[in-house]
Parts: C-alpha cells; sequence; structure tokens
C-alpha cells in the first residue's frame, strides 16, 4: 500500500543524519543519498498512480469502542452501503499522528480522500448516497432542526467522554481493555504498544480533556440536563426524537453515544464485543451514575433500548 511505502520512506529519512554522521561520509555523498530519497518519494508517487494500492471503496477507521465511531457505523450499516473497518488499538493514533476517529477514506479511481468527524462523514454520505439510495437514505437528510440537535447531542458525547474516563483511567485493565488491548482483530503491535505506554498515554489524556473533579461534575451536569431533555420528550408517545417517522441519523446519535454508559448488548453489532463491559465489571461510582441515570430518565433509557433490540 501506498501509506506503508510512504513510512518505510519516512523511516529512512529519519535515519539518513544518523547514516551520514555513523559512516562520515563526504558532503558529495550525503548530496548523492538525498538525491536517492528524492527519486524514491517521486516513485512511491508515481506508483500510486501507475500501480495504485488495492485498497476498499469505502474504509472506515476506526477504536471500536468508540461512540462516535458507533455513530457512523450504525448510520453506514442501515444505508447498506458496503464498506470495510479497519480497527485500531486506543488513542495511539491521535496522540502519535494526530488522526483523530472515525475516519472515512474513499476511494474513486487513483484518488483516495479522507473524511474525519462524525457530522462531517454523514453529510458525505447523505450527499453521495441520497440519490442513488433514495428512501433508504432520507434518515441522512441534514434539516435544520436535525443539525442544531446534532450538535448538542455531539457536545454530550464529549461530555460523556470526560465522564467515562474520570471513572476509568485508574483502572489500567479495564481502560486497556476499552482500547482493544485484548482483541485479537487489532493488530498486536498496537495492543502491545498501549500497554506499554499507558502512563504516557493516560496522562494525555488527563490533561487534553483536564480530566478533574471539577470537570466531571461539570461534565455530569451537562449529561444529565441533556438526558432529562430526551426524557421529557418521550413523554408522550413518538418513535423518535423529534417525533418523526420512522426514525433519523439524529436518534442513532443518541443511541449510539448512550450507549457508552448503557453498554448494550447489540453495540457494534458485533464487532466491538471484546471491548464491551457490562454494569457489574464498572468501578462503584460509574456505576452509581449509571444505575441512577436508568433510575432518573426512564422514557430516555427505554428508547435507548428499544432501538438497539429493533434496529442494530
Amino acid at each position: 500500500m501506498t501509506g506503508r511505502r510512504l513510512l518505510i520512506h519516512a523511516f529512512f529519512l529519519f535515519l539518513l543524519p544518523v547514516v551520514v554522521a555513523w559512516f562520515g561520509i563526504s558532503t558529495a555523498g550525503a548530496v548523492a543519498l538525498v538525491t536517492v530519497a528524492l527519486v524514491w518519494r517521486w516513485a512511491i508517487t508515481l506508483s500510486g498512480i501507475l500501480a495504485p494500492a488495492k485498497v476498499p471503496d469505502l474504509e472506515l477507521e476506526t477504536i471500536t469502542a468508540s461512540h462516535f465511531v458507533e455513530k457512523v457505523r450504525w448510520c453506514m450499516d442501515r444505508l447498506g452501503v458496503a464498506y470495510t473497518e479497519r480497527q485500531a488499538a486506543g488513542v495511539l493514533g491521535v496522540f502519535f499522528t494526530g488522526r483523530t476517529v472515525p475516519q472515512l477514506k474513499i476511494r474513486t479511481g487513483t484518488v483516495r480522500s479522507t473524511i474525519g468527524n462524525s457530522p462531517e462523514i454523514l453529510r458525505y454520505l447523505w450527499g453521495a448516497y441520497a440519490t442513488e439510495c433514495g428512501e433508504a437514505a432520507a434518515f441522512l437528510e441534514p434539516t435544520r432542526e436535525r443539525l442544531e440537535l446534532e450538535q448538542e447531542l455531539d457536545r454530550y458525547g464529549v461530555n460523556l467522554q470526560v465522564w467515562v474516563y474520570y471513572h476509568i483511567l485508574d483502572d489500567r485493565d479495564l481502560t486497556q481493555n476499552a482500547w482493544g488491548c485484548y482483541n485479537p482483530v487489532i493488530p498486536a503491535w498496537q495492543r502491545y504498544a498501549v500497554r506499554v505506554c499507558y502512563p504516557v498515554l493516560a496522562g494525555l489524556l488527563r490533561k487534553a480533556f483536564s480530566i478533574s473533579d471539577a470537570q466531571y461534575a461539570k461534565a455530569v451536569k451537562h449529561i444529565e440536563a441533556l438526558l432529562a431533555k430526551i426524557d421529557g420528550l418521550f413523554v408522550a408517545e413518538r418513535a423518535s426524537i423529534l417525533g418523526g417517522e420512522p426514525i433519523d441519523y439524529v436518534d442513532i446519535t443518541f443511541a449510539s453515544l448512550s450507549a457508552l454508559w448503557l453498554q448494550p448488548a447489540e453495540f457494534g453489532r458485533g464487532v466491538a464485543e471484546a471491548e464491551r463491559f457490562d454494569l457489574e465489571r464498572m468501578p462503584a461510582p460509574m456505576r452509581a451514575d449509571v444505575e441512577r441515570w436508568i433510575e432518573t430518565y426512564p422514557n430516555a433509557t427505554e428508547f435507548i433500548t428499544r432501538l438497539y433490540a429493533q434496529e442494530r
């Protein structure tokens, strides 16, 4: 694959000054090595045109347990498009390459494009498949009302990240489980790298999300405000949050993000089974939050459970 060729080339560039210094290569020799590197890079570019890598038309890069990934994965499954999911471990990507998930890679001929962030991916799916799939894609239509609620739900999703990491980062085994360290589908080197780098990764996450008692309390306040709002909407019988029939991507978004705390058995439609953990495995304070939400917001909880049972 072109990506692998570029990785090898980048490794060569990293070693180049070491080789020059180690062997005492002259200036002319160093220039020759740089020329070789430039020609090599040009050859990689040509190979991408003349002998493109055989990659799927649609490839979804994921962290299996991610609730934002589940939002996109579920929409793609519902749309019925063929795609390949490529799973990665934990947060290696964001801290070492700057790449977040989900990422959707689209191949059109020799060109491969990448779209990140779940809202942007859903807009692409609507634009690309609305005509081709007709009514089957109607649930993705980005109306003003849906877009406004999606933004609110995505903020809820970020607050849930603060909530979950506040509770589990001190439990190394549980966090590594959530990051895919025990999932054989994920490359072994990534699983081992996450284990070795865990203290560093955990520290970076605490910094990135400002994990603290105050931040946790703030996140819970926003989470419960959103749950209360959704719970109130289902006092009157309705099929979806915004009252439409059938469900739309906003309903899928809410259910997917809420799966982070409710942990439904159908999460991921089988691909995330290794990363799931039941209520009994949660730290006691985390379990207390979940039990309180189930009791306090029964309508929202029932909606999430029903959507997973019937639609996933």
